[in-house]
């Protein structure tokens, strides 16, 4: 019994000795736990294989909202007018970002108040990419899943404005 006595007693001093040391030395912010989620990044879903790449496809875009996947570049751009939006979306392929005439490209849109349509985009060959007008004028946002079949290949991507 002595010798659990003896042996309790040391723990509690080492945990004592343990402790002490820990509140007089100042935490770095690598250690600090407020620190570490205050500076952290917000987490977000994994990306999945529709919306990564392993290759830098930055250059040759046209500022609008961008989707690497595989081989194809999908960007899409939405210019409010008073009457709309007019959605403008290139479908490329490659390091070079080769447009792709021939594809069939539909977009299905969800309106802020929740209704859906349609649009068939048309091919404009002269500014190489897919348009199509979008006759809405509610404010809020707009959710896209552009659907595009090349020579049936499915390439997809999705979107969101603000209007």
């Amino acid at each position: 019994m002595r010798l659990f006595r003896s042996l309790a007693a040391l723990f509690m001093g080492l945990t004592v000795l343990g402790l002490s040391s820990c509140a007089s030395q100042p935490q770095s912010a690598a250690e600090s736990p407020s620190a570490t989620a205050e500076n952290s990044p917000t987490p977000t879903a994994a990306p999945t294989p529709e919306t990564t790449s392993a290759k830098d496809h930055s250059h040759g875009g046209q500022g609008g909202q961008v989707i690497e996947t595989g081989d194809y570049h999908l960007e899409l751009l939405a210019k409010p007018e008073a009457n709309g939006t007019h959605l403008d979306f290139f479908l490329q392929k490659g390091d070079d970002h080769e447009p792709i005439p021939d594809a069939k490209v539909v977009a299905q849109v969800q309106l802020p108040n929740g209704t859906q349509q349609k649009l068939d985009l048309t091919y404009d060959a002269a500014g190489e990419h897919y348009t199509v007008f979008l006759p809405a004028t509610a404010t809020g946002a707009y959710k896209l899943v552009v659907l595009s079949d090349i020579n049936g290949e499915k390439v997809n991507g999705r979107y969101t404005f603000i209007k």
